[in-house]
């Protein structure tokens, strides 16, 4: 969490990106330490049912203790029993998300693992609103997070971090996105005072980026735009001929690496990591 309240404070936002598998994870890692920048590893709806809760948190858990990065190993979109294993393992942030759920069983269930979560010293994030797949054709009024009830639950749940809807996919929508609901990202910080998270941030135009953290976004998630990094690496060297496998990950990574610097710089958490000492004691 101090590594968001640090974002907060400074007006950036930290990255939150996904891994697939350890060259994923490297790559992440590596982006992390070329750009000086904290970071979110996130074990989410891909690697689960691939490789299972449990072995992903290892995988990442070994390649990051490798490093010297300011990182928390973070669940993303967890489910209710997958939370509280993710606590047992030793996760060190966890999302719930909640958002199929209707608001009062969302506001029930997200203030119980609040409570759980905090027991260990955990921080978590909720969703509220719904975030649609990219190429839906949706009307946003339906999808908007609402500000009396980002108001209301985060009251009620004690939540650390809440991710919203404003206008973003998960995935990269096949036209231009409208422009983010920037009034309503900030509405929703003025009335809650936490830290706003924004999923599905592949494909959005920097400017728009740039303003919802101005708005309070300090969190921001980015998966497809690195995993399509890492696939032209390989694919590119596929063209090239018959090459070993082992080659073609290589270079993934590499591309991949690059990819995750630059997002930290779009974001401005790049040059903004704590010494591990540091960041352990705040």
């Amino acid at each position: 969490m101090a590594m968001v309240k640090r974002a907060q404070q400074g007006g950036y936002a930290v990255g939150g990106f996904n891994m697939h598998n350890p060259e994923t994870t490297q790559a992440l890692i590596r982006g992390a330490e070329k750009a000086n920048s904290p970071i979110f590893l996130q074990v989410g709806r891909a690697i689960v049912p691939h490789l299972g809760l449990e072995e992903a948190f290892r995988m990442t858990r070994h390649e990051l203790d490798k490093s010297n990065v300011e990182a928390a190993i973070h669940l993303d979109h967890g489910t209710y029993d997958e939370v509280f294993l993710a606590l047992k393992l030793g996760f060190d942030s966890i999302m719930f998300d909640g958002s199929h759920l209707s608001f009062e069983d969302n506001v029930e269930a997200t203030r119980h693992i609040v409570a759980v979560a905090h027991s260990f010293g955990v921080p978590v994030e909720a969703e509220l609103g719904k975030i649609p797949d990219a190429g839906t054709d949706v009307d946003w009024t339906d999808y908007y997070t609402k500000v009396d009830e980002a108001e209301e639950f985060v009251a009620k749940t004690g939540v650390d971090l809440l991710a919203v809807s404003a206008g973003v996919f998960h995935g990269i929508p096949p036209t231009r996105p409208l422009p983010l609901a920037i009034d309503r990202i900030r509405a929703i910080r003025d009335v809650t005072g936490i830290p706003l998270v924004l999923h599905g941030a592949s494909g959005v135009p920097l400017e728009d980026l740039r303003a919802a953290i101005g708005a309070g976004i300090h969190k921001l998630n980015a998966d497809t735009d690195l995993r399509h990094a890492f696939r032209r690496g390989v694919e590119q060297t596929w063209a090239l001929g018959d090459r070993q496998f082992e080659v073609a990950m290589a270079e993934g990574r590499r591309l991949m690496i690059d990819a995750t610097a630059e997002k930290m710089t779009e974001y401005g958490c790049a040059g903004m990591a704590s010494a591990p000492e540091a960041a352990a004691i705040s």
